[in-house]
């Protein structure tokens, strides 16, 4: 259930359309889709039961917390937590089949003496990047050792994250460089898993050496990378936002609109409130920037307040009227671009104040209130 007339609508349709096009064309069997961060706004357990079923065949996700939800939604299918674990929660790990990672020699020797139930690991390559991972081959090979000594650690995978992979060519070379040069000595393929391809690298590169796996992120959700290559195909943006006018109002000439009085009507206008604001995630940097009524784009004006926020509308618009903050007309990269951003932080900052619709063949399927229900 929900009160407000707020909501983001997720279209389910899209986002099996864009995972069945990118494995298509990635040719990998084997295809993790990255739901981490509630799956990038857009709802992980809904967004993770679409995608698995257009050919996803693997799931993954950035902390612990995040896979044992999806565990619970998903009896059966591989879920690789991307970022660290405690030593201590291996043993939970185990228990809920839950796949992580080694990311560097430290973490490794604090679990020597874990003798537990089995733990599926993946090592995490630093291949460039230089965020998490082992750096060389020295300690590729002291990880191997480290790993043989806990016959409760059982090694299924390998990957590393490319930095460039959607721009400085030289450098993404230099990282696939680096992942041979690490791994030199030991055969890849013995492991279920090695996953290099981020979204950028899954649509404009060919698979690396070795590897027989992909990690699908941003593009599953209609949303490109970046905007420095052109994509091979045409992503349908999964995600909208929308809103509906509560009041219009005459302000005259000469007075001003919302906190700080920053907007002064140069003449009489119509004002429209809606019920969205900076907690819901649509954050004051807005201001200035359209939405959409009835076909026709309107400026937000004056600061968008906590809870709601002001637009400058004309005669058609009235009280329950449909706004479209996000949409196929005013998009999340045409928002990530005014705001000198990114489009993962546009759909990443939409708070769980906000239910989220599911559609499928245009019909709502399912609803989620988070912070509510």
């Amino acid at each position: 259930m929900h009160y407000r007339d707020t909501w983001v609508a997720v279209n389910l349709d899209r986002i099996q359309a864009n995972v069945s096009r990118i494995k298509q064309h990635s040719g990998y069997e084997q295809l993790f889709a990255v739901v981490k961060a509630n799956a990038y706004g857009h709802g992980d357990v809904e967004v993770a039961g679409a995608a698995l079923e257009a050919g996803a065949t693997h799931l993954s996700v950035a902390f612990l917390d995040e896979a044992l939800k999806l565990r619970r939604a998903f009896s059966q299918v591989p879920i690789l937590v991307m970022g660290p674990v405690r030593v201590e929660d291996l043993e939970l790990v185990a228990e809920q089949q839950i796949d992580v990672i080694a990311h560097d020699l430290a973490w490794l020797q604090a679990a020597q003496g874990y003798r537990g139930k089995s733990v599926r690991l993946h090592l995490k390559i630093d291949s460039g990047m230089h965020r998490i991972g082992l750096q060389s081959a020295d300690e590729f090979s002291q990880a191997l050792t480290l790993v043989a000594q806990v016959p409760s650690l059982k090694l299924v995978g390998l990957f590393t994250h490319f930095a460039t992979a959607d721009g400085n060519e030289a450098f993404y070379q230099r990282q696939v460089e680096q992942v041979t040069a690490i791994t030199s000595g030991f055969d890849l393929s013995q492991l279920e898993c090695v996953h290099e391809s981020n979204s950028a690298a899954l649509l404009h590169h060919t698979k690396q050496p070795h590897t027989n796996a992909g990690r699908l992120g941003i593009a599953m959700y209609g949303l490109a990378p970046s905007t420095t290559l052109p994509l091979p195909f045409a992503l349908e943006q999964a995600f909208s936002l929308h809103s509906k006018v509560t009041q219009v109002k005459t302000v005259k000439a000469g007075e001003s609109v919302g906190y700080g009085a920053t907007f002064t009507a140069e003449e009489d206008v119509r004002i429209a409130s809606i019920s969205i604001g900076y907690a819901d995630g649509w954050l004051r940097y807005h201001q200035g920037r359209p939405v959409e009524i009835l076909g026709k784009t309107y400026p937000i004006v004056g600061r968008v307040c906590m809870d709601q926020l002001m637009i400058m509308v004309d005669n058609n618009v009235k009280v329950g009227d449909q706004v479209n903050l996000l949409n196929d007309v005013v998009t999340v990269d045409m928002a990530a671009q005014d705001l000198r951003t990114i489009n993962y932080e546009i759909v990443c900052s939409i708070s769980d104040r906000v239910p989220r619709f599911y559609y499928k063949a245009g019909q709502k399927v399912s609803e989620r209130n988070d912070r509510f229900n």
